[in-house]
Parts: structure tokens; sequence; C-alpha cells
């Protein structure tokens, strides 16, 4: 044995026996670890994904095959949004929107959520500012939220009044009309909730649910829907003399948008209760609904109490764009008040602090 492996080193093809062991280093841990660092230029590619060309093609081929199921992981975003909205600290806004990572390729036409939270609350800041200039001037303020069902009224709502007084700015939201109530003056049930001097009232849903539900669900008869046109101008007119700063503003969604939301709504519980009979009935009567807005339009604006239009497809663009609107189109300017002091507690010697009965305790559950 030892003889033929002395024969085969002295061959002339030593050489090619020598090759092999070499060949059987190719995998050798420093090669591994040369295939480990190719890597790091595919981490460079999914960085690169990032940019916003990349975005932009992105959402070009997403947009028309945009699956039922991408649109319901978006409003499920939209919801977790809202509840994100109402407990984040505001002294921490900077920090956690800087902390908060992107969300990846954004929809054609949708708003990065980074930018919708930073204008929210700016814009939010600013409704404070107007608020104060409502109570200094005394102004009379109405505005009037009417659209689609679903169409994102309460949302807008919503954002306006989360951060204001409510004792200064209030919702009215009028359930339906008593049989008292139908047999009076059809503007008098509204009367009632017109602000007095340094109110805003925002009405969702208005005197217009005669040209527009009444309408299309046979509540009301052809006189009295042509009765409405009549009056309607004068009644507006008679607000805007008074005083009454008053907007309008109609939101508008797509058909196919509805739909989605209408389902989304079924699906989750915890929104079940926004869906009403009439509801439903108006997803059905959808086409007669587009009738009735149209005429109602036409004929209610005016250049004293004119219509406004929020595309209201996109939650949070319709949002913003409402709030800022709303701040156009009143002139209004920042009250400096006057700085606050904290005054000392009086602490008297002779007054002892009760105990409170453990049974008068909530449980500590949490």
């Amino acid at each position: 044995m030892a003889s033929a492996i002395q024969s085969k080193t002295a061959s002339k093809k030593k050489p090619v026996v020598a090759k092999k062991p070499v060949a059987a280093k190719k995998p050798a841990p420093a090669q591994k670890t040369i295939v480990a660092k190719k890597s790091a230029p595919v981490k460079k590619t999914v960085v690169a994904k990032k940019s916003v060309p990349v975005k932009k093609t992105v959402a070009a081929k997403k947009v028309p095959t945009k699956t039922f199921v991408q649109r319901a992981q978006e409003e499920l975003i939209d919801s977790y949004d809202e509840e994100f909205e109402m407990e984040l600290d505001d002294n921490r806004l900077d920090e956690l929107l800087m902390e908060m990572p992107e969300q990846g390729p954004v929809p054609e036409g949708s708003l990065d959520r980074r930018i919708y939270f930073r204008e929210l609350f700016r814009l939010q800041g600013e409704l404070v500012k107007l608020q104060d200039w409502v109570v200094e001037k005394k102004l009379k303020v109405v505005v009037l939220f009417e659209g689609r069902d679903a169409a994102g009224k309460g949302g807008a709502i919503k954002r306006i009044t989360q951060r204001l007084n409510p004792r200064v700015c209030r919702v009215a939201a009028l359930p339906a009309p008593s049989e008292r109530e139908r047999t009076q003056w059809y503007f008098q049930r509204y009367v009632p909730y017109l602000p007095a001097g340094g109110e805003m009232v925002l009405f969702d849903r208005s005197w217009y649910n005669r040209a527009g539900v009444e309408r299309v669900m046979g509540f009301c008869n052809d006189e009295e829907y042509e009765e409405f046109f009549r009056s309607v101008p004068e009644f507006e007119k008679m607000l805007v003399r008074s005083g009454i700063i008053l907007i309008k503003y109609w939101f508008s969604i797509t058909d196919d948008e509805q739909h989605m939301r209408f389902t989304m709504r079924i699906r989750d519980p915890l929104k079940q209760w926004k869906l009403s009979p009439m509801d439903l009935e108006s997803r059905r009567r959808w086409e007669a609904y587009t009738k009735a807005k149209e005429v109602m339009l036409e004929r209610t604006h005016m250049p004293e109490s004119p219509w406004w239009i929020v595309d209201g497809v996109d939650k949070k663009s319709a949002r913003l764009n409402c709030i800022q609107h709303l701040l156009d189109q009143i002139n209004y300017q920042e009250v400096v008040h006057p700085a606050i002091t904290l005054p000392a507690r009086v602490h008297n010697s002779d007054y002892t602090r009760h105990t409170v009965p453990a049974s008068m305790h909530v449980p500590d559950k949490y």
C-alpha cells in the first residue's frame, strides 16, 4: 500500500492528485464568509425599494388590481389610527412620529400616516385658536355636514371637535322627528339648536334631510318637497342676516367605496351600530339618492350659503381638507390670553381628611 502511494507521487500526475484536496477546500469557512458578505447588496436593494420612484411604480400596479382584502386591511388600519389619535400624548407627538416606521408603498391617492398625524395635530391647534376667536368676538357659526352614508361625515366631525371645548363647539345630531314635530313648521325643530354668540354648532345631517332621505324614502309628499325648496333659501338668508356664519359641506364617495365600507361595518362588531335599516336601504337606492343630491345642490347652492364638496374616498385626506377649508372660511386671529399663575393651596391646621371605606372603591382589575 505504501509502495503504491510512493509510485503515484513519483509519477508525472502528481500535480493532478494535489488539486483534489484543493478543490475540497473550496467550500471552506473562508469562502462561506464571502458568500455571507454578498447578502449586503440584497439589503441595499430592499432599501432602494423604499425610494419614491419605486413607490410610484408599485402603487401604479396595485391600484387597478387592488383586492377587497387589501382595501379591508386599509380600513382596519384607519380604525386603529382613530384609537391612536384619541390616546396620543401631545407632548410626545414629534418623538412618536419620528419613531413610527414608514408604512411601505403608499397607494396612489392615499396619504402617508406620518404626514396625516402631523397635519391633523397642527390643524387641531388652529381650531383651538379659532374657538378662542369665536368666543372673543361672540361669533355664531353653523356648519352643516351632509353626504352619502359612510362617506366620512362623522369622522370629520370627530376630528374637529376632538380638542375643542364642548361648551363652545357642540354637535347636533337630531333623531327622527316625533309625531308632534311632524306637525310643526319644518324648520322649527332645528331652530333651538342654533348657536348664540360665542358658539359653534356642527349639524350631523340637517334640514336637508327633506331633500335627501325624506324624498327618496317617501317620507314627504311632492307638495312638502317643493315647499322646502321655496323656503330653504329664505330661511338660510335669514340666518345669514342675523349674523350666523353658515357653511355647508357635502361628503361624496363612489359607489364601490360605499359598498366596501358597508361590508366592513357588517363584519366589525364595534361598528355594526353605525348601520341602520335606512343605511341599508340607501345602498339599494343609490341612483335615487344620486338624483336627489343633484337636484338639491342645483336648487340650494346660493351666494349667501354655497355648497362645498368634499371628496371622501380617502378618509384622511378628506378630514384634513375639510378642516383646512373650514379654517379658511373665518378670518380669525390668535387671542392673547393673560399668563396663568397657579395659586397656593390654603392649608388649615384643623382639617383632617376622612378615610373612604374600602367598599366604595372601584376594584383594581388592571
